[in-house]
């Protein structure tokens, strides 16, 4: 064992779920730490990183102030470095440019050595007698490997395009997810039609960019969702005290059939699309129409797509209307699919599935710390940052949870804590405590 080096964690994946637990554990702990990824640099959402787009939570959510605000890694001290404080100051606004959460997201990865891109992490397994992970890195460019071994794993390998089963085959350059817009608009812009479909925040980004360039370009536009209506995500400051650790304990006790009719019931807080922006859509809509019998565009809801058939020049959507039971067809030269994205598991993990503890034939068990729960009890914690929705609720994709998610893991490993969790944060109570009268 002393021929490979050995860390306390290791982390695979570098989102701005890892990367603010390599910030955390650099800064406030001892532990030996690495964290690996396999792109050559930081990004997120790179194809969704629109001008004037924002974050759906407040700056406060970065990486580390909510655990420290005292730490070098802070938002604000990004802003500071870069002389853009008075700037940010006069800009009044609590959301923050998306473009820019990337650039302060690359800053920290920048700085910190416990973070290494163009590595993979191709196999992992277990050894029982010893208590580590032995994991397998390949150099991405020289395909060389090396094995390290780690007392505890982490996953934050993130997510991948959720493309319905109907139209997972006619993927190409002229049918995209929404993920990969901006390497595609330019081209897309030029074509006769274009159809958008999903009714998520990312639907409604693309649409309006698309608007504000229509009558440069003068192609059909359409927006096409199965969902009952275009709806605005609700922002009401008690709904959203849902995104809090005191709702997640609330809602980790609950038994799996409870979570998962609990779930349904926040739609309104987990998906939806910002008022700002279904504002500057339906303005736009409504200053072009001035002098207009009608707009070249296509808005409707309760539509599903069945198919997306290739023709001579574009393509067919099969759609059906099922409020009306009604079908029709559609066509477009190009199609994006703003359908949302699943969980990226990675291939070693699910070759363990025999090992672990299911709470169905899909979703595994997580305790309230985020450790995957193993038949075998072991000393070596594997421990999990996505995937966590059926076991710790709306907020499993939250920013700002995800920072008190990266204190929890760091108290847990470390057994003391370094990072202290506050509790009875919100003023509502979710449930009743002790036994029933």
């Amino acid at each position: 064992m002393n021929e490979y080096t050995q860390y306390d964690l290791v982390g695979v994946g570098i989102g701005p779920f890892n990367l603010g637990l390599a910030a955390l554990a650099e800064e406030g702990t001892s532990l030996k730490t690495a964290f690996f990824d396999q792109t050559e640099v930081f990004q997120w959402h790179p194809g969704m990183l629109l001008e004037q787009a924002n974050l759906q939570v407040p700056f406060l959510a970065d990486l580390v102030t909510i655990a420290n605000p005292q730490s070098r890694y802070t938002f604000l001290n990004y802003i500071h470095k870069q002389n853009r404080m008075f700037p940010f100051y006069f800009f009044k606004r609590f959301d923050i440019p998306r473009q820019e959460n990337n650039e302060y997201c690359r800053w920290v990865a920048n700085q910190l050595a416990n973070c290494h891109f163009g590595y993979e992490v191709v196999n992992c397994r277990y050894q029982m007698q010893d208590g580590v992970y032995l994991l397998t890195i390949k150099h991405v460019r020289t395909k060389e490997e090396k094995t390290v071994l780690a007392r505890h794993v982490v996953l934050g390998t993130g997510s991948v395009p959720l493309i319905p089963s109907p139209l997972q085959e006619v993927l190409n350059d002229d049918v995209i997810h929404s993920g990969s817009y901006l390497h595609y608009a330019a081209e897309m812009k030029e074509a006769r039609s274009i159809t958008v479909i999903g009714s998520g925040q990312s639907a409604a980004e693309i649409f309006h960019d698309l608007l504000k360039q229509q009558e440069a370009h003068r192609y059909q536009l359409t927006w096409l969702t199965r969902s009952a209506g275009f709806f605005q995500l609700e922002s009401g400051k008690l709904g959203q005290e849902v995104f809090s650790n005191d709702y997640v304990d609330y809602f980790h006790r609950l038994s799996f059939e409870q979570r998962q009719d609990a779930l349904p019931t926040l739609e309104s807080l987990r998906k939806g699309v910002e008022e700002e922006t279904l504002k500057a859509i339906y303005e736009l809509l409504y200053y072009r129409s001035v002098g207009k019998e009608r707009l070249p565009v296509r808005i409707q809801a309760m539509t599903e797509i069945d198919g997306i058939v290739p023709e001579e020049q574009g393509y067919r959507l099969e759609c059906h209307q099922w409020q009306q039971n009604k079908s029709f067809t559609l066509r477009s030269e190009k199609v994006i699919l703003a359908t949302g994205y699943k969980p990226n598991l990675p291939g070693w993990l699910i070759e363990m599935e025999n090992e672990l503890e299911w709470e169905d034939d899909k979703r595994f068990a997580v305790t309230r710390d985020y450790r995957l729960k193993w038949k075998e009890e072991r000393s070596g914690h594997m421990y999990t940052l996505t995937n966590l929705e059926h076991t710790h609720g709306a907020g499993a994709t939250n920013l700002a949870l995800s920072v008190q998610r990266n204190q929890m893991i760091l108290n847990a490993i470390t057994g003391e804590e370094v990072y202290p969790l506050p509790s009875q944060t919100v003023f509502q109570q979710f449930g009743i405590e002790g036994k029933e009268e």
